[in-house]
């Protein structure tokens, strides 16, 4: 999720969702830098990263998770 989301309040129960569900989540700088990691050129302020064993797509969703870590201080 993107800290400078605004209203911020647009997000603000998605932490509440992850927790009841026991889903980590993570809140990173900035909305442009989330949507550069996650492959596309538009700011985005809240992504989820799912990972299906045998998926075809596996190796271009770690690429997107690992993006996304790296935007962690």
């Amino acid at each position: 999720m993107a800290a400078d989301a605004e209203p911020l309040e647009i997000i603000l129960h998605l932490p509440l969702l992850c927790e009841d569900k026991n889903v980590p989540y993570v809140f990173v700088r900035s909305k442009q830098a989330l949507g550069r990691a996650c492959g596309v050129s538009r700011p985005v302020i809240a992504c989820s990263v799912t990972i299906k064993e045998g998926s075809q797509l596996k190796p271009q969703i770690q690429s997107v998770q690992q993006s996304i870590e790296r935007l962690l201080v």
